[in-house]
């Protein structure tokens, strides 16, 4: 599908409801002028079903069935160790993809994915919505313009609670790829990447399975120490550290250190604080920006302007690099170059 699309709203679906992100996508879209969801397809029939019709659309009963129903776009939110097949059958439908994080479980497949879809001239976004946080942009900016003057070091948390209450996919090896280091080293190793238009070219990782009654499925605890090309060391504690009774699923903060001033950023700092009857506890109600939305409406831009979007498929690629690089470095207890 080339060229550009004009005068007319720009069709999109979703393959897949595995990933708790689809509902948010789902609220998101319905906000967005100028496009139109045309329908879902899951696994789960049934679900497929009650999700189609909570948001007014359509399920349909296989992902060629939504494919070849004139869809731009699709969203992929299955889960991680299906995203290949999807995007290769989006791609060899001449539809547009936008894949959730992480692009893939294995690299091999994350390049197999991208070759796809430049041979179909299709566009291949991923899913990484922290770019388009008002707040991270700002931190970008004000980096770049070297207002704490030489950067020197990133610290990074992005942590969670056990996913497996979103669905036991995320415990398991094989669907999901991993545990916490493939979950969450990914955003910020995006972000670190963006901020310095520079590449990690030295990992070392160490993880653990304590957390969680010490859950021996995959590792539950993590820890990724990175060297960039032009010197910039940086840290990612990945963990699925927040007790299930967190007010929130986790968050994402960050820490720019420079040789003449320090920047801290909460992501998720713009919310209520709400203290409901005891057996609903403590809430954080969201009243800030949605980046999800941002990141969307950069997906929709651009398959109107016929362009590349602003995180593609390479993105993903090289956070996914990292993920790997992390996992080879806590198998030989020693630091793994990239590149």
């Amino acid at each position: 599908m080339t060229g550009t699309v004009r005068g007319r709203p720009i069709r999109l679906g979703i393959l897949s409801l595995a990933h708790h992100h689809a509902d948010g996508y789902l609220r998101s879209i319905s906000m967005l002028t100028g496009v139109e969801l045309v329908g879902l397809w899951d696994e789960d029939g049934q679900r497929s079903s009650e999700v189609a019709a909570a948001h007014g659309s359509s399920a349909f009963e296989s992902e060629a069935d939504l494919l070849a129903a004139g869809v731009d776009g699709v969203l992929i939110c299955s889960v991680s160790g299906e995203h290949r097949r999807l995007a290769e059958r989006a791609a060899a439908a001449g539809v547009h993809v936008l894949c959730e994080k992480p692009l893939a479980t294995r690299v091999d497949d994350a390049r197999a994915m991208i070759a796809a879809c430049a041979a179909a001239d299709v566009r291949l976004m991923t899913a990484f919505p922290m770019r388009f946080s008002p707040l991270l942009q700002a931190l970008h900016a004000s980096i770049r313009a070297g207002t704490i003057g030489e950067l020197v070091c990133l610290e990074g948390v992005n942590t969670g609670e056990m996913p497996d209450g979103h669905g036991s996919w995320f415990v398991d090896p094989v669907m999901a790829g991993g545990g916490a280091l493939m979950d969450h080293v990914v955003h910020l190793a995006d972000l670190y990447r963006w901020v310095l238009g520079n590449e990690v070219v030295e990992v070392y990782a160490v993880s653990n399975r304590i957390l969680h009654d010490g859950y021996a499925g995959v590792e539950t605890g993590g820890l990724v120490s990175l060297r960039f090309a032009n010197g910039v060391i940086a840290s990612i504690d990945c963990s699925w550290s927040k007790p299930r009774s967190y007010p929130a699923w986790g968050g994402l903060t960050m820490e720019a250190i420079g040789t003449e001033g320090v920047v801290t950023t909460d992501a998720f700092g713009q919310h209520l604080v709400v203290y409901g009857r005891p057996e609903e506890g403590i809430s954080w109600p969201s009243w800030g920006s949605d980046p999800n939305a941002g990141m969307l409406a950069e997906f929709v831009a651009a398959i109107r302007e016929g362009r590349e979007p602003a995180v593609t498929g390479l993105d993903g690629l090289r956070a996914l690099e990292i993920v790997e690089a992390a996992y080879r470095s806590v198998e030989r207890a020693a630091p793994v170059q990239i590149g």
